[in-house]
């Protein structure tokens, strides 16, 4: 499979070639305008996101994906840093070929030095222009100046200021977060509407949102919530840190997984819970979500802790 990467700051992926509605096009084409593309959905729309299974996740600039297969304007992909049990090889979906370019040779994401966005927005100036890139985006480093990184992107040069960024010598050399990085790189956004499928500092889903966080601090975790309850290290819920990833069943805890939050400490979670509602931080006793409690994950480093 060829190797593609993404050309606008964020591009969802769809279930389908033929998923997105009319009121999605500011989301479908390039430039992309999701600011707009959000503004324009009602409630009820946003929720058919959802519950007509719409969506499936999302991508930020510069981001790897494989071509499976391309059906007129759209392009069946897989997102190898994604992990799924959809797929082996990662999460599957569509997006529209015109946010997608081609991987050229002397793109080296994997082995060489990156910059990568640790606010929860950065503005990439390039050529005369300037693109508003998300939380996480990872893109390869040419030099660092003074006030500045110089990047590659999937279409050229540009630049990040240093104060919304980060650089590593490689994604191997990640900083490697406690449970309390975790906790803080989520604090970052409180008041966010949850959106399905989110992964970008425009809209997190539950699992996108641990999913960024984990990321954030040099864990690369599976993206959906029932993946990310098998995986990591199991911890009993008596025994939960700030930074551990709590899990959500139906029938009070018996059912189907349906939901994933952090543990805030103190007895509180932070999540982004669903439809309508912002990213919080609540007690649990009390709620739903302390009947629901049935498991509880480690993925981040406890051996200083």
């Amino acid at each position: 499979m060829d190797k593609w990467l993404v050309s606008v700051p964020v591009a969802t992926v769809w279930t389908s070639a033929d998923s997105a509605r009319e009121i999605d096009w500011d989301a479908v084409t390039n430039p992309v305008d999701i600011e707009a593309w959000l503004s324009g959905l009602s409630y009820e729309t946003r929720l058919g996101l959802c519950e007509d299974n719409l969506v499936q996740t999302q991508l930020l600039f510069g981001q790897e994906v494989l071509l499976v297969e391309e059906k007129e304007e759209w392009a069946q992909i897989i997102i190898p840093d994604q992990p799924s049990s959809k797929n082996e090889s990662g999460y599957p979906g569509w997006v529209p070929k015109c946010q997608l370019m081609k991987c050229h040779e002397d793109w080296n994401i994997e082995n060489g030095p990156v910059a990568v966005v640790t606010r929860p927005m950065a503005i990439l100036s390039k050529e005369g222009s300037t693109l508003e890139l998300s939380f996480q985006t990872t893109l390869p480093l040419m030099k660092e100046e003074d006030s500045q990184v110089i990047v590659k992107t999937p279409d050229g040069i540009g630049a990040l200021g240093w104060e919304n960024i980060v650089v590593f010598e490689s994604l191997a050399a990640r900083y490697k977060g406690m449970g309390s990085d975790i906790v803080s790189a989520g604090e970052q956004f409180l008041g966010l509407p949850y959106l399905w499928g989110g992964m970008s500092s425009y809209g997190y889903d539950c699992s996108g949102f641990s999913y960024s966080m984990c990321k954030a601090n040099g864990y690369v975790i599976p993206r959906d919530a029932h993946d990310q309850a098998g995986a990591g290290k199991p911890v009993a819920t008596t025994d939960i840190k700030p930074g551990d990833l709590l899990f959500f069943a139906y029938e009070e805890g018996k059912g189907s997984i349906h939901h994933v939050g952090i543990y805030y400490g103190d007895g509180k979670l932070l999540h982004s819970p669903n439809t309508g509602k912002t990213v919080e931080i609540i007690p649990l006793s009390g709620t739903i979500y302390e009947r629901e409690l049935c498991a509880a994950r480690r993925y981040w480093n406890d051996t200083e802790a």
